[in-house]
This record gives structure tokens, sequence and C-alpha cells, in this order.
């Protein structure tokens, strides 16, 4: 089992970190190069650069949750995500498919059901209905 997961590219678990800006606030953001890479690849789907979705997603987070907690660790949950839809199908693998014109939905339905959205304790934090209205209308509010 250990050589399935050692013999990867140390390149990839080297740790980079960007400074971005967050509506005038500059903050640094480190994580290791391969979620770099992966959210260089969704955001590249939607024709952004990458700290152009990172401050997308920030303003859907805050519109969904009204905080956005450990950020870091979301975009690292997110690029996990982005990859696990992937491969079960949720996302068409055809990176000229941009993300935004996907029904959240069904997208979500290609997760298994511990990934949608529960907490650990097994009860719903927000409803994807009401988190999907949110971030339709942070997309159609804000400039693609």
């Amino acid at each position: 089992m250990c050589e399935i997961f050692i013999g990867a590219d140390p390149e990839g678990y080297d740790s980079r970190t960007r400074s971005v800006r967050l509506h005038g606030v500059v903050t640094s953001i480190r994580l290791e190069n391969l979620f770099w890479d992966v959210l260089e690849e969704i955001a590249g789907r939607d024709g952004m650069g990458v700290v152009q979705l990172i401050e997308k997603l920030y303003d859907e987070l805050i519109a969904a949750r009204g905080e956005a907690g450990n950020f870091a660790s979301f975009l690292r949950v997110s690029a996990l995500r982005y990859e696990a839809l992937l491969a079960h199908q949720g996302i068409p693998a055809d990176t000229r498919v941009p993300i935004r014109t996907l029904n959240p939905q069904q997208v979500l339905q290609a997760l298994p059901p511990h990934w949608r959205g529960s907490s650990a304790a097994g009860v719903q934090t927000t409803s994807f209905s009401a988190s999907a209205r949110a971030c339709a209308a942070a997309k159609s509010s804000a400039p693609v």
C-alpha cells in the first residue's frame, strides 16, 4: 500500500505561499503544490486565474455560511471534492466544460453521501439548496 503513496513526487507535497487580496485585504495562503495545481485547473475551466477563483470561493463561502473559518483547509477540501467528483464522473473530465454551467444538485449526487455536507454527527449543517441559491446569487452578481 505504501508504494502507492510514497511514490509521489516530493514537489507535489512541498508547499508554496501565495499572497492574495480579498476585498482590499492582503493575506497569505500556504498550500501544497498539488492543491495549487488543482485550483489552477478549476479556475481555468471558468476562464479565471487562481486568485480570482480564491476570491470567488471566499465570497460564496461567506454568502452561504457567514464566515470563512480555516480558509486554507476549505481550499484543500474544495480541491479534493473536485478530484472526487471527477473520479465519480460528477464533473466532466473535459476541462473545456466550465464548472459554472453545471447543475450543483446533480453534480453533488455523484459524491458519496458522507461527502455531501453533513456534519460528523450526521446532521445537515447547511441545506444544499440554500447553499446553491447563495452561490447562484453570488455568481449572478459577480463578474466572471
